[in-house]
């Protein structure tokens, strides 16, 4: 993650900071997935059933992939000098446009849409994180990730 004086930070807002490296979304990932959440749904986990769905394929959760954002934006958001800690303070929103099918590459676009200080040595980072499927006009979704960044 690129580090500027935080009098710089605003100087980012409305500009796209960047892209992730593409991430391929196997079976394997979505199976781990669907341990640790509980969330055995046969779209995701059982290729024969889900081969005769409209996707074909199964589809990984839309829960992984958003819960991927956080290491897919780690080289991409830019953040204050001296910070000392950044923690996850939310999504304004997110929509979920259209499904991952397996074995697809994916990537994260990040626009910087806001800069708030809330208090002293505190700064919020609100950003525009599109994910993107390789070969796709649509994206997998739309998410207002919040960061907040302790100096």
């Amino acid at each position: 993650m690129p580090h500027v004086p935080v009098t710089q930070l605003a100087q980012y807002v409305g500009k796209e900071l960047g892209r992730s490296a593409w991430l391929k979304i196997d079976q394997s990932r979505i199976n781990l997935f669907a341990e640790a959440t509980g969330d055995f749904q046969f779209i995701h986990i059982d290729p024969e059933k889900a081969a005769q769905t409209p996707f074909g394929s199964t589809i990984a959760h839309g829960f992984l992939t958003l819960s991927l954002m956080p290491k897919l934006m780690e080289d991409i958001l830019v953040l204050p000098e001296g910070v000392k800690m950044v923690i996850n303070y939310g999504l304004d929103s997110v929509r979920f446009i259209q499904p991952v099918k397996v074995d697809s590459q994916v990537r994260l676009k990040v626009d910087l849409t806001e800069v708030t200080e809330k208090k002293p040595g505190q700064w919020l980072l609100k950003a525009t994180a599109t994910l993107e499927i390789e070969g796709e006009d649509k994206p997998a979704y739309v998410a207002e990730p919040l960061s907040l960044c302790f100096v």
